[in-house]
């Protein structure tokens, strides 16, 4: 482990998407393409982090939730691999409040919890919201963590109000998933992706009425205080991931007073202009290909050269369309988006190189694994599409026109050209829906204690550059960066994983800039 002082940076926004972008609309702004500082703001003094020590832990005060045993409903809902037998869970659910902006304050949503059976402490878990459902995650984190956690902690998966158990999103259509998910990385415009957005956005606005506007992390951070009171914490003591991450730093902002120990494991970029951030995605996909190859060829990789390998699978594709064991038609864009899933899964690489060889040689049912949560809709599972398209639209002001996006998508193909088409299609999936009329306080939550934000050299999720940029926003963050590649670092780095043991259960706050080898 070695510590470098994290210092405000300046970034030239001239990137090709931007040059391009010069119009397009962002809500209020758009970040201009000029040099711009977007080091950490200072709040009146550079001791604020220093004046709001870190909260002790202490045990719930009559909490209010009730336990249910659900240990054999969750390993069902694990699948395969489960977790140990020693891992015994419990579930609740937790009304809160449905507040969308025509209905303040009114109508009622349920939160879905499973408690990993632990130490006294409750510890939150929130995961991305396109990821797996919070208390999945949670679950599968408990198995993976030192003994330690679980002996402090029990830890409390979230399924963010939308997704999951927690009266999930459903309301676009098994042929528009498939639309919005198919855009070909050699395409030269989003035609397609765009009328299947369009198609999405007039289903979700007819099934889900006020609550379209209601799927957003802001009021997931509501959600999360009313959880609080109801597990009878004075602190939240919690644990983000990706954009779960976003939700725990928006809780920061709302209730600083009750921010208890929190880890954020890569955060979402919060610049404004969604084009730049989806350039850098495409970058961060493209260079976590090259560190998941390098990773193959040191075991022996089955593939050979990884871009090549990805290249070819689309070029079958696009030749003769493939279908797996079940019927499901694969297409150069859903296999990309398999793909991209599995770099995400640092833990999957060696099932990914060998989904690979597979569909190389014409059989893609491996591959579609990877796809399979979102593509997929049942009641016992929900597509994760749904949810993610409906929170991430809130959460963006950002609206392209269709001459705004197909520069973008010609763009992003030239430079990046195995994920640029994946990362434009994203823009296109907001296109029709509303956007957020009321205004946000600035990020930053001055008054809250000091919260470890941890980044991932190669993350194709939540780059490093834009958790960084992120954490500038915010006085007390104290940041950690993990070389290596993969979405999140926690239970991946050993370094990581110790100096999160450090924060959360001796309270020991790290020197902020430290580095851990990969």
């Amino acid at each position: 482990m070695s510590t470098a002082r994290r210092t405000p940076r300046l970034f030239l926004t001239t990137t090709v998407v931007t040059a391009v972008l010069a119009g397009c609309t962002a809500g209020p702004s758009v970040r201009p393409a000029v040099i711009d500082n977007d080091g950490k703001p200072d709040p009146g003094g550079s001791t604020t982090a220093q004046q709001v020590p870190l909260p002790p832990l202490a045990e719930p005060r009559s909490p209010s939730i009730k336990w249910e045993d659900c240990d054999e409903a969750t390993r069902q809902r694990l699948g395969q691999p489960s977790v140990p037998d020693t891992l015994k869970f419990s579930c609740a659910r937790v009304p809160t409040t449905l507040d969308a902006p025509d209905l303040p304050g009114r109508g009622l949503s349920r939160l879905s919890v499973v408690k990993t059976e632990g130490g006294p402490i409750p510890l939150v878990v929130v995961n991305d919201v396109d990821g797996e459902p919070g208390s999945l995650y949670a679950a599968r984190l408990a198995a993976t963590l030192p003994p330690e956690f679980l002996q402090k902690f029990s830890l409390i998966g979230v399924d963010r109000r939308g997704t999951g158990t927690s009266m999930p999103v459903q309301c676009i259509p098994a042929e528009i998933r498939t639309d919005l998910l198919g855009a070909d990385p050699a395409a030269a415009d989003l035609e397609g992706v765009v009328d299947a957005a369009r198609r999405a956005g007039q289903q979700c606005a007819i099934e889900l009425d006020d609550a379209q506007v209601a799927m957003d992390s802001w009021r997931a951070a509501g959600d999360l205080e009313e959880l609080r009171e109801q597990l009878g914490l004075d602190k939240l003591h919690a644990l983000g991931r990706g954009d779960g991450s976003k939700v725990l730093a928006e809780y920061a902002v709302r209730f600083p007073a009750q921010v208890g120990r929190v880890m954020l494991d890569g955060l979402p970029d919060p610049a404004p202009d969604a084009a730049a951030t989806q350039e850098s995605i495409a970058a961060s996909a493209q260079a976590t290909l090259d560190a998941f190859g390098a990773d193959c060829i040191a075991r022996g990789c089955p593939i050979g050269d990884a871009r090549s390998a990805v290249s070819a699978v689309a070029d079958r594709l696009r030749s003769a369309s493939e279908t797996t064991t079940d019927g499901e038609e694969i297409t150069p864009g859903i296999a990309l988006y398999a793909i991209y899933s599995g770099l995400a899964q640092r833990s999957r690489w060696v099932e990914l190189a060998e989904a690979l060889k597979t569909a190389q040689n014409g059989d893609v049912t491996p591959l579609a694994a990877f796809a399979e949560p979102v593509l997929k809709d049942t009641k016992a599972r929900p597509s994760r599409l749904d949810g993610t398209l409906a929170t991430k639209c809130n959460d963006s002001a950002t609206r392209l026109s269709a001459e705004e996006l197909t520069r973008a998508t010609t763009a992003l193909r030239d430079k990046y050209p195995q994920f640029g088409v994946f990362a434009a299609q994203q823009l296109a999936w907001c296109s029709p829906w509303p956007v957020r009329r009321e205004p946000l306080p600035p990020a930053g939550a001055p008054g809250a204690p000091p919260m470890l934000v941890a980044g991932t050299a190669t993350d194709p999720v939540t780059p490093e550059q834009g958790t960084g940029r992120a954490a500038d926003q915010m006085p007390s963050a104290v940041t950690i960066t993990w070389q290596g590649a993969g979405h999140g670092a926690l239970s991946l780095s050993p370094c990581v994983t110790d100096a999160t043991r450090a924060f959360l259960i001796d309270g020991k706050v790290p020197v902020d800039g430290t580095l851990c080898p990969a």
